[in-house]
């Protein structure tokens, strides 16, 4: 679940990454060794910007990027092994949990509340999905009320 963020401007973007559609629009793994890069217009691997190590990529149909696997020697830090996606480059398969980008710069309430919500349990979460609900509905009501009966 990446965090996309701008911090200059101080809006992010919350994704989720949907690999059941990954899975089902992946048409080839192409190895890319070390030195080289996948072209999508060629689809072949070609030399490329000198990539320290090799990657599995993952790509549809039409040779478009989907996500990668990642076999950093001993040397590799952590973003150089595993699964990874470049999300600017797959962004059809990612879903956003904000709808888009979101403004955070002053409210500090919303930070904590996502700080709080990935370091809480699932019973938490249900917990915390019944308060926001309710104030959502009153919002709601008190939309329509408002409209009905304008001030």
């Amino acid at each position: 679940m990446p965090l996309m963020y701008d911090e200059g401007k101080q809006k992010c973007n919350i994704m989720i990454f949907d690999h059941k559609k990954a899975i089902k629009k992946t048409q080839r793994i192409v190895f890319v060794d070390k030195n080289k890069r996948f072209d999508s217009s060629s689809q072949t691997v070609v030399d490329g910007k000198g990539r320290k190590h090799p990657i599995f990529m993952f790509v549809d149909s039409n040779g478009g990027y989907i996500c990668e696997i990642r076999y950093g020697g001993a040397s590799a830090n952590a973003l150089q092994r595993g699964l990874w996606t470049h999300t600017k480059n797959a962004v059809s398969y990612f879903d956003s949990l904000t709808n888009g980008w979101i403004d955070y710069s002053h409210n500090h309430t919303l930070v904590k509340l996502f700080s709080l919500a990935l370091n809480s349990s699932e019973k938490g979460h249900g917990l915390a999905n019944d308060i926001l609900q309710k104030d959502i509905d009153d919002l709601k009501a008190k939309s329509i009320q408002y409209s009905i009966n304008p001030l």
